[in-house]
């Protein structure tokens, strides 16, 4: 996804309250991110990426359907989670599964991913950090995320960030390495699940 910056109205950067103002005024098929003060939308996702992303949304919910009913996996759930001026939209995530007719937004996430886009190369303002680096740090900030996933589009690599007793653990899974273990969410499966039907695992004729 590229990235295309919109300018408040109002001199300085914009707070995390009146993003959410002005993301009330747009379209529902617009997606915007909060990034240091500076809102800035998000062009269409590539199709290997909707695809990545509705693979682990699906196996998620087919595990956590046996495992935990009192959670969900959604896709670009948004997150108010007390991040300052940034307000980011993860591409998947897991939230309770007790949500209210018409809510946008939930304040607490148990895993939270991200397929890697062009978007996420982009520098914040006033730092030399990439996107993806300052929202993986955000993500590992919230008490209440176990897991963070950062899935690669173009090649088969999935980083994953387990919460354990000591701290986060990471780890990088490649194609050679067979499954993808998260045993509070009761999956455990082949990390090519995750690209299937995309052109690194084509569907066979």
């Amino acid at each position: 996804m590229g990235v295309e910056p919109h300018e408040p109205a109002r001199p300085g950067r914009m707070s995390g309250e009146a993003f959410r103002r002005f993301q009330d005024g747009r379209p529902d098929h617009e997606r915007w991110e909060l990034i240091a003060g500076v809102p800035m939308m998000m062009t269409p996702p590539t199709i290997a990426h909707n695809r990545i992303a509705g693979n682990l949304e699906r196996l998620l919910n087919d595990a956590l359907a046996g495992h935990d009913r009192t959670r969900l996996a959604t896709q670009r759930p948004g997150l108010d989670l007390g991040s300052g001026d940034f307000r980011p939209e993860p591409d998947v995530g897991v939230i309770d599964a007790d949500y209210a007719a018409g809510q946008r937004f939930v304040e607490r996430a148990f895993l939270l991913a991200e397929i890697v886009s062009d978007s996420d190369d982009v520098r914040v303002p006033g730092t030399d950090r990439a996107w993806i680096e300052v929202k993986r740090d955000i993500y590992l900030a919230h008490p209440a995320c176990e897991a963070v996933l950062i899935v690669e589009q173009e090649r088969i690599e999935v980083r994953v960030f387990s919460r354990g007793a000591e701290g986060w653990i990471a780890q990088t899974l490649g194609p050679d390495e067979e499954t993808l273990s998260l045993p509070g969410f009761g999956l455990a499966c082949p990390v090519a699940a995750l690209y299937e039907g995309t052109p690194l695992r084509p569907r066979r004729r």
